[in-house]
């Protein structure tokens, strides 16, 4: 396949996602700014514009499949999937505390960071199949281990992040046979809105692993957890 590499990240439009975006523009890839809101979108595509990337914006709203399945018909290649698009929840008043939590906010959290993760790579899966170097990465976070146990009791977010990495490991070994390479990826303690800036890592610094992991060779690892310093315990 010739031509421009594309690369698609979900919630570009700022924080590690936009920092994603502008990684892999300076790598020479085309980039899909997935979001959901147009206003921040538009910006987010003329600033990476600005910065000389080739940048384009993508209507996406990960928990919708009717927003997912136009988004896919709308790209004629895709070659790069990074699914960023992810949200905390609310933990007000115990809302995420494992012995008071709010089924809600469990329901709120599962259909971003996993049933939306799944709507969108299964969307966009023919596309990667026609790429020659196809890479999907999944953003996930350390509070998902099992074994680390990291970070505060947030137990709608930490275990979609479990639930991401299962699915990180499914998809491997279903697309065991094809060029299709999917890993997961620990960005680390991040400013972002997030974590309301308080955080000792810049989104440049946490978009760094999913750089390489999108890059990767095609004899690259499969179906793993990664952070800078290498493999992150399940």
């Amino acid at each position: 396949m010739n031509g421009t590499k594309t690369a698609l990240v979900t919630g570009a439009n700022k924080g590690i996602g936009f920092a994603l975006a502008q990684g892999l523009a300076s790598m020479g890839f085309t980039v899909a700014v997935g979001a959901r809101d147009d206003d921040r979108r538009a910006a987010a595509v003329a600033r990476l514009r600005a910065e000389g990337a080739d940048a384009f914006g993508l209507a996406l709203d990960v928990t919708s499949d009717t927003s997912v399945a136009a988004a896919a018909r709308s790209l004629d290649r895709l070659d790069v999937l990074v699914n960023n698009a992810g949200i905390a929840g609310d933990f007000a008043g115990g809302a995420q505390e494992t012995t008071t939590l709010d089924l809600d906010v469990l329901r709120t959290v599962l259909d971003t960071n996993v049933f939306g993760v799944v709507r969108v790579t299964n969307a966009m899966l023919p596309l990667l199949l026609r790429s020659d170097s196809p890479r999907i990465v999944n953003m996930s976070s350390n509070m998902g281990s099992l074994t680390l146990r990291t970070g505060p009791v947030l137990a709608a977010y930490a275990s979609s992040k479990t639930m991401l990495n299962s699915f990180t490991t499914l998809y491997a070994r279903s697309l065991a046979e094809t060029p299709v390479i999917v890993n997961s990826a620990c960005p680390g303690y991040v400013a972002t809105d997030f974590t309301g800036f308080n955080a000792p890592r810049t989104p440049a610094e946490g978009a760094a692993i999913a750089l390489k992991l999108a890059t990767l060779p095609d004899d690259g690892p499969r179906g793993a957890f990664f952070d800078d310093a290498g493999t992150v315990p399940w």
